[in-house]
């Protein structure tokens, strides 16, 4: 599945700016936003685009949010709909269409993300990059669907620990003391060897990032359900049950920090 598809509306430009802003603090990168101050434009373009959340302000010449909301709902029926808005009395009229949510101006990130946690019709979370790894519960690798296998199951646990710095280049010394008490340096080389020819046979080499004394994953690259559930993905976070790659020791999973 592609990245969410979020649409903003509202007839005040400084207000749209503001809430798109907010918005990208709290929603995952790969996010695609559709801005308009125009709500008739709005609609003419939500008809090209599969629309997975739409932030509405609610009053707007030519066309109001709620009115955007109907029509948005009559092409989408699952669309999640939440109304900015700075006045209350309209609550009663999205509670009747039901909308996802209701955030009166000045509309804040955390307040957002309160709203993207609770969303009536949850979005899946994406699956558009090379690789899908999944943390939560064992440590898994996909491509297209299917498991990726080494030819050395140590190997997996390398691109594990890798996955685990979020693209932070480790180097050798200190990815060997991780994974053994004693040097095995030389084997070190092989798994990475095995990691490289992996990655190339299901073209996906990119993802992994090879220095001379030290190695890398390309996050830019890879779904992973542990970088969704830090940007505050609900799905994400409804995913994780306190398990985080158990077939290793080593794993720490920081979960306060981004609930």
């Amino acid at each position: 599945m592609s990245g969410l598809t979020v649409l903003l509306v509202d007839d005040e430009e400084l207000q749209l700016l503001r809430l798109k802003k907010e918005a990208e603090k709290v929603l995952p990168s790969e996010t695609k936003f559709l801005s308009f101050s125009n709500p008739l434009q709005a609609l003419k373009a939500s008809k090209q685009e599969s629309i997975d959340i739409a932030f509405l302000d609610i009053e707007m010449p030519g066309m109001t949010g709620i009115q955007l909301a109907k029509s948005l709902k009559k092409i989408y029926p699952l669309v999640n709909i939440i109304f900015v808005t700075a006045y209350d009395t309209y609550a009663l009229d999205a509670y009747k269409l039901h909308a996802s949510g209701y955030l009166s101006k000045p509309v804040h990130a955390e307040k957002i993300k309160e709203e993207i946690n609770q969303l009536r019709y949850p979005v899946e979370l994406t699956g558009d990059k090379k690789l899908q790894v999944k943390c939560f519960g064992n440590f898994e690798i996909f491509h297209l669907g299917e498991v990726v296998k080494f030819s050395y199951q140590k190997s997996k646990e390398v691109f594990a620990y890798l996955i685990d710095r979020e693209g932070a280049e480790i180097n050798i010394n200190a990815l060997n003391a991780v994974l053994w008490e004693e040097d095995h340096k030389s084997y070190l080389r092989n798994l990475i060897a095995d990691i490289q020819q992996t990655l190339k046979s299901i073209n996906c080499s990119d993802v992994f990032i090879k220095k001379h004394n030290g190695c890398s994953i390309d996050v830019s690259k890879v779904d992973c359900d542990a970088y969704e559930y830090k940007k505050g993905n609900p799905n994400a976070i409804r995913m994780y049950r306190g398990e985080y790659m158990m077939q290793y020791s080593w794993p720490i999973f920081e979960e306060e920090s981004y609930l």
